[in-house]
Formats: structure tokens, C-alpha cells, sequence
């Protein structure tokens, strides 16, 4: 079984079941309650068929991972065509697009997406190559939010920037030195470019950008962890729009 092709754990499988994506689960022999009621119910009612497994072999399929006991092999994730992505976010007043140039950490993918989520981000975009996709780890740790963003997977960064920019977008990029984030003018269409963990926004991608934000830091530390850093700047338009 590819690895890709299973989200696990309880809110990521109740997610892809209501969201009709899965096709066979995979619950932990010995377990009952609630939760498993309400799982198996759900499952049922999507008509996918259930096989009660030994906790050993549900480790084997999740590389030891914390899967609470539920395993859930679904369709491979559908990425969401990019011109679609792009459409339905100009159907919004003042849309927020995600964009991630290299990012590598699972954990890092799956909590901005569910950041995203709760701020009302239209779309995120990412690069097929040198990035980390959708992956089960991304789905567990979104809590379900890829069910409900559209991710759109791109060969080409630069080539999206400027069908982003012709399409009336400004683009933001993330930097140490650049306007403080709470000076930072967020109306109209935007698209905010979050670095790699380690090495940031790639220099070709720089001379793209419209204006550089910067968070304002104060201690030791020279830099955030990514999440927290997408976090802090989507919740700063999700203030101003409120």
C-alpha cells in the first residue's frame, strides 16, 4: 500500500469519510466506545467496507505513527487545478493566497493548512518538485482543513507569480528586513509567499515580490518556525477584514 494513499487518526478519518474520499477502513480490533460507533456508522452510511485489524498491523501501515486506531485508505489527494483555484478565489472580496516555496516539514504543511482554514485563506499554492506534498502525516496534522482548502500544485512558481500578478494580485513575501507586519497594507487581492524552513524565499522568487514583511522580533532568536510565522501574517489580514 503506497503511503500516501491513507490518512489515519480520528479526526483526519472522519474528515476524508464525510468528505467521500475513502475506501476502506482499517480499525483496531480491540476497540470500542463512542468513537468507533460513530466512525463505523459514518462509514456505513458511505458504503465503505470495514476490516477490524490487529493494533500490530496498523502500525506496520502507519510506520508507527499515532493512528488512535483507525486507518482509512482513500483516493489519492486531488489537488486542485490551479486556473480553479485561481477562479474561484477572485469570486471573493480582497482574497488571501497561500504560497509556499519549498517548504519540507509535514508538521509545518499541515498546520498552516489548518491555520488557513481558520482564517478564511481562499487557496494555497505549492511546487511539485522539492516540497512536500499532501502526505498522511500533512492530513493528520491539518485536522481535516485539506478537505475544505483548495491546494494547487504548480511546476513553475515564477510563471504563477505572474499569472497572479495579471490577475491583479500583489505579492508579499516573508523577510527580516521589510515593513513590520502591523504596518502592513492588506487591501485588495493578495498573495503571501512563505521561505523555506531553513533557507527562506528563494532568490529568483525575491524579485517578484511587491514588498517584504517582517514580523517584529525582540529576543534572542533570529527567525520563527515557519507555521507560526504564516500564522502570525494570516491572522494579521484576518483581523483587518473583520
Amino acid at each position: 500500500m503506497e503511503k500516501n494513499d491513507i490518512v489515519y487518526g480520528v479526526h483526519a478519518v472522519t474528515e476524508a469519510l464525510a468528505a467521500n474520499t475513502g475506501n476502506k477502513l482499517y480499525i483496531q480490533d480491540d476497540l470500542c466506545g463512542k468513537k468507533v460507533d460513530k466512525i463505523k456508522d459514518l462509514a456505513a452510511e458511505k458504503k465503505v467496507s470495514i476490516s477490524w485489524t490487529p493494533k500490530k498491523t496498523l502500525q506496520e501501515m502507519t510506520d508507527g505513527a499515532v493512528h488512535q486506531g483507525f486507518v482509512l485508505r482513500v483516493a489519492e489527494f486531488a489537488y486542485t487545478d490551479f486556473e480553479v483555484l485561481l477562479k474561484k478565489a477572485e469570486q471573493e472580496d480582497n482574497p488571501l493566497l497561500l504560497i509556499l516555496d519549498g517548504l519540507t516539514d509535514p508538521h509545518n504543511l499541515g498546520s498552516i493548512l489548518r491555520t488557513a482554514d481558520a482564517t478564511n485563506v481562499a487557496g494555497v499554492i505549492i511546487p511539485k518538485h522539492r516540497a512536500v506534498g499532501v502526505t498522511p502525516v500533512v492530513a493528520k496534522t491539518s485536522t481535516g482543513a485539506i478537505e475544505h482548502i483548495p491546494i494547487a500544485r504548480v511546476t513553475n512558481l515564477s510563471q504563477t507569480l505572474d499569472k497572479l500578478k495579471e490577475a491583479g494580485f500583489w505579492i508579499f513575501g516573508t523577510d527580516m528586513q521589510g515593513t513590520p507586519s502591523h504596518k502592513w497594507n492588506t487591501a485588495g487581492k493578495l498573495a503571501l509567499i512563505i521561505g523555506n524552513e531553513g533557507k527562506g524565499i528563494s532568490s529568483n522568487i525575491k524579485k517578484q515580490v511587491d514588498e517584504m514583511i517582517s514580523i517584529p522580533m525582540n529576543g534572542h532568536v533570529q527567525s520563527l518556525n515557519a507555521s507560526v510565522a504564516a500564522a502570525i501574517l494570516m491572522y494579521e489580514v484576518f483581523r483587518n477584514r473583520l
